[in-house]
């Protein structure tokens, strides 16, 4: 544990007091350990031999106090979500829940073990009505749950008899007991051509050139919508797509291609997704102009970060692997099985220079965040508005488009085209290019 408390290795968060001092809240990180070197009293060779002892994955919660000390037992019970393969982001959440309710009972002077359900229910109150920045029922869920099953692995390892509280209504769970608002927005034609071209493309409402326009790489942007559109994939897909899945190697551009998606699906659950030809002719511009100009200008930055970098030397199998150097050690990856975190650091040795791997990347040449892609989002859904009044300018929502509404509208087309192809061709095999829109023949495909 020596080796998590090196400034710089890891996020440090202040979280409030207790046991008698302060206790932090950290998140390992190997890759990042390693690069800092020697650890007091550990060399180089031994840190690698205490991880290869020690595998904790990235990511991973961890609770120090003042003395660096783990702060037990919500510490193991991190490490064995950790071992049971949760996602990081939910046990990010988990963990900020988990050190809330810790110092809301250290301030009533107790703590885990004699909390009462009176205890349990005040910190629900204090989430949800009472304290400065409340909840809503969807973040209580949330938080409810991590309490429940912190308390699961209590009552586990004998910490506690049972959960402090009663069942209600049979149910153990602390959670709301409203039901989701689950929000399904489909886009129109002329609504998704306004979202594409005037918010993300920077262009006038006629189509033309928009001269008032100051935003960054519109065919980066547009290219982004269109494959979002024409795939139903999810932000995390999409976003974190490699050059080598779309075939976009030596130069070459096939007209389509099938992209398996594997550790960035929802749920790490491995299935193919078909790129169309609309999709991949919409890339052209931003390939041939934006990015070329992207990576040449972020080359001493690349060169700068390469201890950091994943470099790749060579693309193996077809391009469904790669071989390079990570952490000074020469590695062959899977690129399906390859985390966002990975994808993220890969860079191509071209010889002439570092080409990021990342098919969308941003300033730095780095691949763009979910949080980058909001940024992207909000500003074209002011140009949106900004022409809103315009005569050739569709109706726009209250609220703002959500990447995931790309998806709606394409799983929309997908079920109004196969229906229309069952109904005229009942025994003729289904295509699996449905068409664009329902002002197209039904016969015809992306």
């Amino acid at each position: 544990m020596l080796t998590l408390s090196r400034p710089g290795t890891l996020l440090v968060i202040w979280v409030g007091a207790a046991l008698g001092g302060v206790v932090h809240l950290f998140f390992t990180d190997r890759r990042k350990a390693l690069r800092v070197g020697g650890i007091a009293g550990l060399g180089r060779v031994d840190l690698e031999e205490l991880f290869e002892r020690r595998r904790v994955p990235d990511g991973t919660p961890i609770l120090l106090d003042e003395a660096m000390r783990p702060v037990e037992p919500v510490s193991s019970w991190f490490r064995m979500l950790a071992t049971q393969r949760l996602d990081p982001k939910s046990m990010k959440a988990y963990a900020y829940t988990a050190l809330m309710l810790l110092n809301f009972l250290l301030a009533r002077q107790t703590d885990l073990r004699c909390a009462t359900e009176y205890d349990i229910h005040d910190f629900e109150a204090w989430r949800r009505t009472d304290g400065r920045r409340t909840v809503g029922g969807s973040t209580w869920d949330r938080d409810s749950a991590a309490v429940g099953r912190l308390y699961d692995y209590l009552v586990d390892i004998g910490y506690v008899t049972a959960r402090p509280w009663r069942p209600v209504r049979g149910s153990m769970s602390l959670a709301s007991g409203f039901a989701q608002d689950i929000r399904v927005r489909r886009m129109g034609l002329e609504q998704y051509l306004f979202c594409r071209d005037v918010g993300f493309g920077g262009l006038a409402p006629e189509a033309g050139l928009d001269e008032s326009f100051r935003g960054w790489r519109p065919h980066r942007n547009r290219a982004a919508c269109e494959l979002a559109l024409l795939t139903g994939m999810r932000i995390q897909e999409w976003s974190t797509l490699l050059l080598p899945e779309l075939g976009l190697v030596a130069g070459r551009r096939p007209p389509s291609c099938d992209v398996d998606l594997a550790r960035c699906a929802k749920g790490r659950r491995p299935r193919s997704v078909y790129v169309s030809l609309g999709a991949m002719e919409l890339l052209d511009p931003y390939l041939l102009i934006e990015r070329p100009e992207i990576v040449a200008a972020a080359q001493r930055s690349l060169r700068r970060r390469w201890r950091g970098l994943f470099v790749v030397s060579r693309l193996e199998a077809d391009g469904t692997r790669v071989r390079g150097v990570l952490d000074g050690v020469t590695v062959v990856r899977s690129i399906r099985d390859m985390p966002p975190e990975l994808r993220k650091v890969a860079v191509l040795e071209t010889g002439g220079g570092l080409d990021p791997l990342a098919l969308f990347v941003g300033r730095g040449a780095t691949m763009l965040t979910p949080s980058r892609w909001d940024g992207v989002r909000w500003r074209a859904r002011e140009r949106m508005k900004a022409w809103a009044g315009h005569e050739r300018a569709p109706v726009l929502p209250r609220r703002c488009w959500v990447f995931h509404d790309w998806r709606h509208t394409f799983a929309l087309r997908l079920l109004i085209f196969l229906t229309r192809r069952r109904w005229t061709t009942p025994s003729a095999s289904i295509c699996r290019c449905p068409p664009r829109w329902s002002t197209w023949p039904a016969t015809r495909c992306w």
